[in-house]
């Protein structure tokens, strides 16, 4: 799937100013991130380090055939930099996957800091970073993610143009469009049309996990909540009605929907027997461990809601931030489509008895495919550090 974008970054290591005399050293780790499972043909991986600003930054662009790299910037303290740097492999991907069944004119990238987002985030650090998503002039384009807010983003922008989220939350629309992905998994799985007497288990309570408590609690489902924040949890509870459960249980309760809404990789091996929700839809991205798990639940009886397609509405709602024509759907008609494209890949699932994930998968690579065969595109094209 790899773009034919001419790229000049291989072998070299360059050094630009990050602003208050500080200096962004910026590397090209592609050849070492092709050494890992989760190298997916990606365009380019950068790496950026300031000694100044303590900046440990990768961006990964995994394609850009149907447009710029859309993708937002996690800020986690991983164990070790491999960490980061798979992870940054792994949701570039489900960002070109994402855009693609969202119908969006966009790509895949995505960005990770490797510091504590609570201690480690200074506005020197974001800046520097910001400095760093300027390179790519426009190839990439930085939003917010787990550990960033739009305060972030307006450090970001002071170093680029190419920061969205200032203009608000986008997590309302990921959770609204999570509310719709899941009512066509409830009228798939349990012939149900509405919210009324759903069991929802929700793990974690970040901001599209509140969000998604709130509106599904309006909409009258009965809600299980953990997280590690017992002030968050005490907050779903009093606000939302909610039963909290320590985080170990979460998965293990008895509930109509399992809602990962934390971190990736929660469905592995060992966790599918323990699941006893029959469907899986939640906000999480990359949830499953490997494409193999996605086989495991299927085969366990629990409907999969392929992740990128039920959580692209944060994606759609930084995409409507952009310049963009007349025909542009809106917000509403965007979010109505998840519903659809899941029913789509629910059908073919059921017809093919195929895992849904690996539909998904299939659909998001042809969309991509045909845009590339028809029309010969390979997206922006990124040269290294510009002048």
């Amino acid at each position: 799937m790899r773009s034919n974008a001419i790229l000049s970054w291989s072998d070299r290591t360059d050094h630009i100013c990050a602003g208050n005399n500080s200096t962004l050293e910026i590397v090209d780790v592609t050849a070492q991130a092709a050494e890992l499972g989760a190298f997916d043909d990606h365009m380019v991986v950068l790496r950026g380090t300031s000694s100044a600003t303590g900046l440990d930054a990768f961006i990964a662009l995994h394609d850009t055939t149907l447009g710029p790299a859309l993708g937002g910037c996690r800020v986690w303290k991983y164990a070790r930099s491999e960490d980061a740097l798979e992870d940054v492999l792994r949701l570039s991907t489900g960002m070109s996957y994402k855009a693609a069944m969202a119908g969006l004119p966009l790509g895949g990238g995505k960005a990770v800091i490797n510091c504590d987002p609570h201690t480690g985030k200074t506005d020197a650090l974001l800046r520097s970073f910001g400095a760093m998503v300027d390179v790519f002039d426009g190839a990439y384009i930085t939003a917010e993610d787990v550990g960033t807010t739009v305060a972030d983003m307006e450090v970001i922008s002071q170093a680029t143009p190419h920061a969205l989220g200032r203009s608000g939350d986008p997590s309302p629309s990921t959770a609204r469009g999570v509310m719709i992905g899941m009512l066509a998994t409830l009228a798939q799985r349990l012939n149900a049309t509405s919210f009324s007497g759903v069991t929802i288990a929700v793990q974690g309570l970040g901001k599209v996990g509140m969000s998604l408590c709130e509106q599904s609690h309006n909409a009258g489902a009965r809600l299980v909540v953990a997280d590690l924040d017992p002030d968050l949890v005490n907050h779903a509870v009093e606000n939302y009605g909610a039963r909290a459960v320590s985080p170990d249980k979460i998965m293990t309760t008895f509930a109509d929907i399992f809602a990962p809404c934390a971190l990736g990789g929660v469905i592995t091996e060992q966790s599918v027997p323990l699941i006893k929700a029959c469907i899986v839809a939640g906000s999480a991205n990359n949830q499953l461990m490997t494409g193999i798990d996605g086989r495991r639940l299927h085969h366990a009886g629990i409907l999969y809601a392929p992740d990128y397609v039920l959580n692209s509405g944060g994606l759609i709602d930084a995409y409507l931030q952009m310049p963009r024509g007349p025909d542009a759907l809106s917000l509403s008609q965007y979010l109505v489509n998840i519903g659809e494209t899941l029913n789509q890949i629910f059908q073919v699932s059921a017809q093919d008895n195929t895992p849904t994930n690996e539909i998904a998968d299939r659909l998001a690579r042809e969309k991509i495919n045909n845009v590339h065969r028809d029309t010969g595109s390979s997206g922006p094209q990124f040269v290294g550090v510009k002048s």
